[in-house]
C-alpha cells in the first residue's frame, strides 16, 4: 500500500455517516491516590483526586467514528432518571446530538464505575439492567431508526452488542433488512445472546471466546486450522460477507471471499485492554464502507486497537496517531489497498 492510498482512505472518512445501534453506557472514573489501608477491613483507602465521566459502549464505538473524521449517529435506550441525563449531557459535550436516545421508564442507565489509582484498576462497579427491551421500547426504537434511515444517508451500520438488552432479536432483523433494502453494509461486534440473528451482516466481528462459546467448539488459541474450522460453522449459519475474529496478543484472523488471513499483534506496552474492541468494530466499518479490503481493513484496525490499549481507561482513537501508524507499518508490510 503507497501513502497516497492510505492517506486517500482516512480522508475518505471524513464524507461517511455511520449509525450505531446497541448498548450505550457510562463509564465512571474515580481517579486518586492510595497511602493507607482501611482500619475497619484489609483494603485499600483512594483519596479521590478527580471524577470524571466517560461515554461507554455503543457511544464509545460512536466517539472513536467521530475522532476518525466521519459523522456519528447513536441508537439506543437508556433510564428516564439522572442517570440517563448524565449520559445526554455528556453526549451533547462530546458533540453528538441525542435524536436516536430513547427514555425509558422501565430500564436503568448503565454505568460501570473504575476507581484507578497511580494507573492500576482497583475496582468496577456495575449499576445495570439485562433484560431485553419491553415490545414498547423495541417499537420506540425501531421508529426511531427508521426515522433516521429516512432522513439521513446512512453509510454504514454498527452493531454494538453489550449483552444489556438494546439488541433483541426484533430490532436485529428488522435493521439488517432495512440495511438491506437500502445496500447499507453492516458491521457485528456481537455477544452471546443472539449471536446467530445477525444473518447476512456485512462483517461478522467475534473474539475468540465468542466465537468459540458461538459455534460449541473449544481449541488453542494457537491452531490456526481449528479457527478456520470454526469461522467456516459460523458463516454456514450466518451466510455473511466477511469474520474477522479478534485474538488478543496473536492478533486478529480474517476470513473473507479471498480466503483466510492471519494478521499478527504488533509489539506493545498494554496498560488498559477496556474499549479496545469498541476501536477495532469503529475501524473497520469506517474503512469497509470506504471501500477498503478486508485485509486492509484488518489490518488498519489490528494498529488501532493496539493504540488504545496503551492508555489507562476507555479513549477513542487517536487519528492522527492512526496515520502515523499505518503508513509505516501498512507500506513495509506492503498491505494491499
Amino acid at each position: 500500500m503507497t501513502a497516497n492510498a492510505i492517506n486517500e482512505l482516512f480522508e475518505k472518512f471524513n464524507s461517511l455517516t455511520a449509525l450505531i445501534v446497541g448498548d450505550v453506557m457510562i463509564d465512571a472514573y474515580y481517579w486518586g491516590k492510595v497511602e493507607r489501608i482501611s482500619p475497619e477491613a484489609p483494603v485499600p483507602i483512594v483519596q479521590v483526586q478527580q471524577r470524571e465521566n466517560r461515554l461507554g459502549g455503543a457511544a464509545n464505538v460512536a466517539l472513536n467514528v467521530k475522532m476518525l473524521g466521519a459523522k456519528a449517529i447513536i441508537a439506543s435506550v437508556v433510564g428516564d432518571g439522572s442517570k440517563g441525563d448524565i449520559f445526554r449531557s455528556t453526549l451533547k459535550e462530546n458533540g453528538f446530538t441525542t435524536e436516536g436516545i430513547i427514555d425509558s421508564p422501565e430500564r436503568m442507565t448503565t454505568v460501570k464505575t473504575r476507581v484507578i489509582s497511580q494507573g492500576h484498576h482497583l475496582l468496577r462497579i456495575d449499576e445495570e439492567h439485562t433484560n431485553p427491551l419491553s415490545s414498547t421500547d423495541e417499537r420506540h426504537l425501531l421508529d426511531c431508526i427508521r426515522a433516521i434511515l429516512e432522513r439521513q444517508k446512512i453509510d454504514v451500520i454498527i452493531f454494538e452488542d453489550y449483552n444489556k438488552g438494546v439488541l433483541t432479536e426484533k430490532v436485529i432483523t428488522q435493521v439488517l433488512a432495512w440495511a438491506a433494502e437500502r445496500s447499507i453494509p453492516t458491521a457485528v461486534d456481537p455477544k452471546k445472546e443472539n449471536f446467530f440473528a445477525y444473518k447476512g451482516a456485512s462483517l461478522f466481528k467475534p473474539n475468540l471466546k465468542e466465537l468459540r462459546e458461538g459455534v460449541k467448539m473449544e481449541f488453542d488459541k494457537n491452531d490456526f486450522k481449528q479457527l478456520q474450522h470454526a469461522i467456516l460453522k459460523l458463516e454456514e449459519s450466518l451466510k455473511n460477507k466477511v469474520t474477522m475474529v479478534t485474538l488478543s496478543e496473536l492478533g486478529v484472523a480474517t476470513k473473507s471471499m479471498d480466503g483466510f488471513h492471519h494478521e499478527k499483534a504488533h509489539p506493545r506496552e498494554i496498560l488498559d485492554v477496556s474499549g479496545a474492541g469498541d476501536t477495532v468494530i469503529s475501524v473497520a466499518a469506517l474503512a469497509m464502507a470506504a471501500g477498503a479490503e478486508p485485509e486492509t481493513y484488518a489490518a488498519l484496525s489490528n494498529i488501532a486497537g493496539g493504540l488504545v490499549c496503551e492508555k489507562v481507561g476507555v479513549v477513542p482513537i487517536d487519528k492522527e496517531l492512526l496515520r502515523h501508524e499505518a503508513l509505516i507499518k501498512m507500506i513495509d508490510e506492503q498491505i494491499v489497498l
